[in-house]
Order: C-alpha cells, then sequence, then structure tokens
C-alpha cells in the first residue's frame, strides 16, 4: 500500500515534469522559429533597403571630382554624363553621385569621390584607370540618390571600351539611344560618356 501511494506520487510528479518539459520544448520551439522569422524577414529588409550595394562602397567620403592619385603617372579617365529621370527624357539637377573604384596597383578602394549634378543633370569626374579583380573587367562603381530615391550601378571598362552589365541595361533601358557608353581615346586622356536613369 506504501509502495502504491509512492508510485502514484512517482507518477504524480513525473507527469507534471513531463509537462512543463513538453510546455517548454513546444514554447522554446515556437520562440526559436518566431526568432528565425523575425531574423531572415529583417534580413530580407536589410537587402531590399541596400539592394545593389557593390564591395568598397563607404557613405563617408569627401567631395571631389578629382580621384587621381598623385603617385600615379598612367593616362586618366575623365567620366561624363547626364541623369535623366526615370522615363530618360528629364534631366535631373543637384543629384548626388558617389563613385569609386579599385585603386591601380592595388585591392583597395582608395579612388572615390562624392558631387552633384548640375542645372542640366550633368556632371564629370577624372580618375586613375582602376584595377580589377581576377577574371573580371575593371570597373568603377556608382551610387546615385535624387528626392528619397537611390540606385547602384556598374561600368565596365578595359583599354578598347566601355560596356554595361545586363543589370544596368534592364533598370536604364528607357535612356534609349543615350544608354550604352562611349569611349573615346584622346592625346593626354581617355573619355568616356556614361548616361544613368534614377
Amino acid at each position: 500500500m506504501h509502495f502504491e501511494l509512492n508510485k502514484s506520487h512517482y507518477n504524480l510528479n513525473y507527469m507534471k515534469n513531463s509537462i512543463s518539459r513538453r510546455w517548454f520544448l513546444e514554447n522554446m520551439t515556437m520562440a526559436a522559429t518566431g526568432i528565425a522569422l523575425v531574423s531572415s524577414i529583417s534580413l530580407a529588409n536589410a537587402f531590399n533597403e541596400e539592394e545593389h550595394v557593390f564591395e568598397g562602397y563607404n557613405p563617408y567620403v569627401d567631395s571631389k571630382t578629382d580621384l587621381r592619385s598623385p603617385l600615379n603617372f598612367s593616362r586618366p579617365i575623365v567620366i561624363k554624363g547626364t541623369l535623366y529621370s526615370h522615363n530618360g527624357t528629364i534631366p535631373v539637377s543637384g543629384a548626388t553621385f558617389e563613385v569609386w573604384h579599385l585603386s591601380p596597383r592595388s585591392k583597395k578602394y582608395r579612388h572615390r569621390g562624392k558631387f552633384k549634378t548640375d542645372a542640366s543633370g550633368n556632371y564629370q569626374f577624372i580618375t586613375d584607370f582602376p584595377n580589377r579583380e581576377k577574371g573580371k573587367m575593371s570597373r568603377i562603381f556608382f551610387k546615385v540618390s535624387s528626392d528619397n530615391k537611390s540606385c547602384f550601378t556598374e561600368l565596365l571598362i578595359s583599354n578598347s571600351g566601355a560596356f554595361i552589365t545586363g543589370k544596368h541595361w534592364e533598370h536604364h533601358k528607357q535612356l534609349g539611344t543615350k544608354l550604352f557608353p562611349k569611349k573615346k581615346n584622346l592625346l593626354s586622356h581617355s573619355q568616356i560618356t556614361f548616361n544613368i536613369s534614377i
């Protein structure tokens, strides 16, 4: 009889412990799922906010249009163009351009600058020919911002010309004949015309 009472008491305690363990496991599973869900949503939102951020981007850049290094004596490149509205027809004045690229003979992004478009939506800067990552073309990265909108894009450069990516074509094809960059080799420098829309 005493044994039976103890056994019943043991079963009661076991059930209480089982319930509390079960409750703990169920709630921890729900909490972990909730955290994972919130984390993935936060991560997705973070990527959506700056969907096309390129390596080397730094928002803390000095305002300047001459990115050349005093220690580099190669022929510089002048990049110029016009920023147009999303429909590709109206020039956008006062927009902020941020540009950066790998420095010559380096794996560091020391060449960077920031400037605004003029009253006609035009921009221009001068820089050294960028280094390139292994297996890729040299490139200059752009972030353009105007009226709470921003876009990231890149300009690919080689000795023979200047090119756009498929992503750039997709986002800026409304520029029509103004879309593709044009490169000229002049006596003292190369010049590339590169238009963007926002």
